[in-house]
């Protein structure tokens, strides 16, 4: 069985569709129909179901699908452990939208130049679809929002960094917050993200029942949105804030209680150790 057919059967059910898969495996549609045809006829049962230009796992796919996952991440680490320093390899790192743009650059210009040996395969994704990949083993290590729950003991976490809650305004106001978010439009970082959850806790806690004209779970968008006199925010200080919010006023609100934690997350018992923590040595350095 050719662990390149298990790949791809694995990239349609992460994708949803055959021509998805192909384009991130850089293959025809065909190609991939052929190889999961061919897995079919040496499986002896159907693995996907097509619907139109979709296709979702079969149930048998399912209850196979994380011995290939296994299977695929062993493969991947036979050419690893031929290099004794273990900086071989594809490292598959999960990142929010701000670690993209801010935490994670730097860092990866960093390990270029120590680890040269070491592939990045970057997955961005919000807080709780990456802990949901990091959990099932789809990816290394992620940099996302600490969730309000304790992690489990599979997963190790890092502090990286506090971000305090701002006011996010055109102009500096001389009227207090309070009055500011009343008076003017407010576009609100998304309540249901682990990251807004700090923004509407500071309008509970102030009695504040402020009827957003935009929901948004992207914060340079948001940045972008004040700058352009659309809005105030409440937001937290992520790294590049002033690149993306140009000369708006920054006013710190609330305590520490409010500010996010960003965290790096990893399997406690990693498949590549001395790359993931080469990675993060370099996002502490």
């Amino acid at each position: 069985m050719d662990s390149r057919y298990l790949r791809s059967l694995i990239a349609v059910v992460d994708r949803g569709s055959i021509a998805d898969a192909a384009r991130s495996e850089n293959l025809t549609a065909a190609a991939v129909s052929q190889r999961i045809q061919a897995l079919e006829c040496e499986l002896g049962f159907e693995l996907l179901s097509r619907h139109g230009h979709t296709a979702k796992a079969t149930e048998s796919c399912l209850n196979i699908l994380p011995r290939i996952r296994h299977i695929v991440r062993e493969v991947d680490l036979i050419s690893d452990d031929a290099d004794p320093t273990g900086l071989t390899g594809t490292l598959k790192i999960g990142a929010i939208s701000t670690a993209l743009t801010g935490l994670l650059p730097s860092a990866l210009r960093m390990l270029a130049q120590h680890a040269p040996n070491i592939k990045h395969r970057v997955i961005p994704g919000t807080s709780e679809s990456l802990f949901n990949a990091i959990l099932n083993g789809e990816i290394d290590a992620a940099i996302l929002v600490a969730p309000a729950f304790a992690l489990p003991v599979a997963l190790s976490a890092t502090s990286l960094r506090k971000e305090p809650l701002v006011l996010l305004s055109k102009k500096k106001f001389r009227k207090d917050i309070k009055t500011v978010l009343q008076k003017y439009p407010y576009i609100r970082y998304d309540s249901q993200s682990w990251g807004g959850r700090f923004a509407e806790q500071y309008l509970q806690e102030h009695g504040l029942n402020i009827a957003p004209i935009f929901d948004l779970d992207a914060l340079e968008a948001i940045a972008m949105l004040v700058n352009e006199e659309v809005g105030v925010s409440l937001v937290p200080s992520f790294l590049g804030l002033e690149r993306f919010a140009g000369d708006c006023a920054i006013t710190r609100v609330g305590n520490d209680s409010f500010s996010r934690e960003i965290i790096f997350v990893s399997a406690t018992k990693s498949d590549r150790p001395h790359m993931v923590n080469a990675l993060l040595n370099a996002l502490k350095g």
